[in-house]
């Protein structure tokens, strides 16, 4: 959607194409909801990045919050202020926010609150896969599944009216395939946000020493009784397709779809029980959908979490059905994303009929067409100053030393030929990994982290190793912007983001006020300087922090071309020799060989003059170096 303000349209029943995640943007402003709190992470980000766009006109407050459990915890007091509120992250998100989701469910909202966890079957943008539906076990919250954008939107608003109902936040947990699809959604009536809240005090309920915690536990508990009760009887748990006794099939969210396609495929007769409210489950209507069949398939996501819970309910009610899903990865695969045609296969397993395609002859066919096809891995772009920074690093520590990594576009430092990055684990583990590694191998040790992940978890970290006196250097990579997840404001931008100004937090004044005796800002294109300086914190006794700030080069270029500011790139002149150093040193897309020759892709190239630093024979010519 080009222009986020489509969202704003008062116009029911209109249909517009959006993102699952637009449309969930779109529930917030049917569902009347006055803050939403964010921290911004793939596939999640563009929930918080649209209402960012129409806050303001929307008369809602949006905020990107430092990090997933501060998003909570501000929600926490707008939920329990009687605000409706949302909070979106992705899964991985949900585990720095468990601390407060899990107190959280005993103290309950007065207002609706929704917490938006978006998962990442096939890990396309994450350190891992993890199925967050287990926390809904672990929470008791009800969860809410969607399998297209229409739904996403639907629950939105549902989840919203089940929070209230409830007194609970309630989980809605797209995936990849819902959060990035885009389809067609019919719009319903905008809800007039209340950003006016009433905090009652309440210490019996709100404050969870022990002697408090234990009855709302009991409370808790008494909620989730009602929530299996709207299971039952919601809308979004259904028989969407009627069939004959022997075959079932069980599902919800993205793999529902690939479900109802890979039956139709074998054509099969078989029954649907859609669930879309997959926390508690409707335990009532599934014996009874056990109990009409002979064999049952669960097609699900990631981990078995319908299966286990299917079976138990099998068990509890002695019921004679045979239960196939992934438990013993027979049939469907516990990691990756599903598909139309991994369902298919299982199915065909399952009940032997024979899929009408011939999946090995197009295999076959696939890998003949792309045996001569360069492989494209994700890249650092033309111009990124943390490829400069990358390649002053390794200038500095040759392969001695030891680099932690963190979550950022700087992970891709990791490839070659840069190769910079030993361990990266998850947000802010760059630096406490680092001070385990330094102290058990008296090795140097950089740990490597980016500006929004230095505020999002990196200072109590930081805040350890000058407690205990760690040797490390902490190279903050700062690009001025949240980069990898599409250009977001940070504490360190100066702008919030409902668009307005705010105090700029500078990153080598936290350091100081962490305790840090060494921190030095550098422009990681000018190589000379930032060598020494990394060289001396290298050589430091104790922590020490270097800043490597220089603007994302999309943002900068993306800014020349707003102000009519013309880039020139870089060119090579009849002086190279073609001894391919910055091709082997560098790595960058718009450096190229063409004809055996080297050259400079003119469209790709930022003109940074990185180039220019590494050749030996001063063969090519920039404009920022003159």
């Amino acid at each position: 959607m080009p222009d986020p303000r489509m969202l704003l349209q008062d116009k029911p029943e209109s249909r517009v194409l959006l993102l699952g995640n637009e449309a969930i943007a779109r529930g917030v402003l049917e569902a009347g909801i006055g803050v939403v709190t964010t921290y911004p992470g793939t596939p999640a980000s563009e929930i918080g990045d649209s209402i960012s766009a129409i806050a303001a006109e929307a008369g809602l407050y949006m905020e990107y919050s430092t990090n997933e459990i501060v998003a909570v915890e501000v929600a926490a007091g707008t939920a329990n202020s009687g605000v409706r509120t949302l909070t979106a992250m992705k899964h991985v998100g949900l585990n720095v926010a468990a601390d407060a989701v899990m107190t959280l469910a005993y103290i309950g909202v007065k207002g609706g609150y929704v917490i938006v966890t978006a998962d990442d079957p096939e890990c396309y943008s994450s350190q891992n896969e993890q199925d967050t539906r287990f926390y809904t076990l672990l929470s008791n919250l009800p969860c809410l599944e969607p399998s297209n954008p229409q739904e996403a939107k639907d629950m939105t608003i549902s989840a919203i009216e089940i929070s209230e109902r409830l007194e609970l936040p309630v989980l809605l947990r797209p995936t990849t395939r819902v959060s990035h699809t885009r389809g067609p959604v019919t719009y319903g009536k905008l809800t007039k946000p209340n950003l006016k809240g009433k905090f009652i005090k309440d210490v019996r309920r709100m404050v969870m020493v022990p002697a408090n915690a234990r009855p709302m536990h009991i409370k808790l508990l008494e909620k989730l009784r009602s929530a299996k009760e709207i299971s039952e009887t919601s809308s979004y748990n259904k028989v969407v397709r009627e069939g004959n006794s022997e075959l079932g099939i069980i599902s919800s969210s993205s793999a529902y779809n690939y479900a109802v396609e890979a039956a139709e495929l074998l054509g099969l007769d078989a029954s649907i029980l859609k669930l879309g409210m997959t926390h508690p489950l409707p335990e009532k209507m599934i014996k009874r959908f056990l109990g009409n069949h002979e064999k049952i398939v669960i097609v699900e996501e990631l981990e078995p979490y319908l299966e286990m819970q299917v079976k138990v309910i099998a068990k509890d009610h002695a019921l004679n059905v045979k239960i196939f899903g992934k438990m013993n990865e027979l049939y469907f695969p516990r990691k990756g994303e599903l598909s139309t045609r991994t369902v298919t296969k299982g199915l065909a397993e399952i009940t032997g009929k024979e899929s009408p395609i011939n999946f090995k002859k197009i295999d076959d066919e696939y890998a003949d067409i792309t045996k001569d096809l360069p492989s494209r891995p994700p890249i650092l772009c033309a111009g990124c100053p943390h490829r400069a920074s990358f390649y002053v690093i390794k200038k500095t520590t040759g392969e001695k030393a030891i680099c932690t990594t963190d979550i950022g576009c700087y992970a891709l430092g990791i490839a070659p030929p840069l190769k910079v990055g030993d361990i990266l684990i998850c947000m802010g583990a760059s630096i406490g990994t680092a001070q385990g590694i330094s102290k058990v191998t008296g090795k140097n040790t950089v740990a490597i982290i980016g500006d929004s992940t230095f505020f999002h978890a990196a200072i109590p970290g930081l805040v350890n190793a000058v407690y205990n006196n760690h040797k490390v250097t902490l190279a903050v990579l700062d690009n001025l912007t949240t980069a990898m997840t599409g250009s977001q404001p940070h504490p360190g931008t100066g702008v919030t983001g409902m668009g307005n100004p705010s105090a700029k937090i500078l990153i080598e004044k936290v350091a100081e006020g962490c305790g840090v005796k060494y921190v030095e800002v550098v422009d990681p294109f000018n190589i000379k300087e930032a060598t020494m300086i990394l060289e001396k914190a290298l050589h430091h006794p104790g922590p020490s922090v270097v800043v490597f700030r220089a603007p994302c080069a999309l943002m900068e270029a993306r800014q020349k071309r707003r102000t009519g500011i013309k880039i020139v790139p870089c060119k090579v002149t009849d002086k190279c020799t073609n001894c391919m150093v910055c091709i082997k040193l560098l790595g960058c897309p718009a450096l190229i060989v063409k004809d055996e020759e080297v050259t400079i892709t003119e469209t790709l190239c930022t003109g940074c003059g990185l180039c220019v630093s590494v050749c030996p024979y001063k063969a090519i010519e920039c404009k920022r170096n003159g």
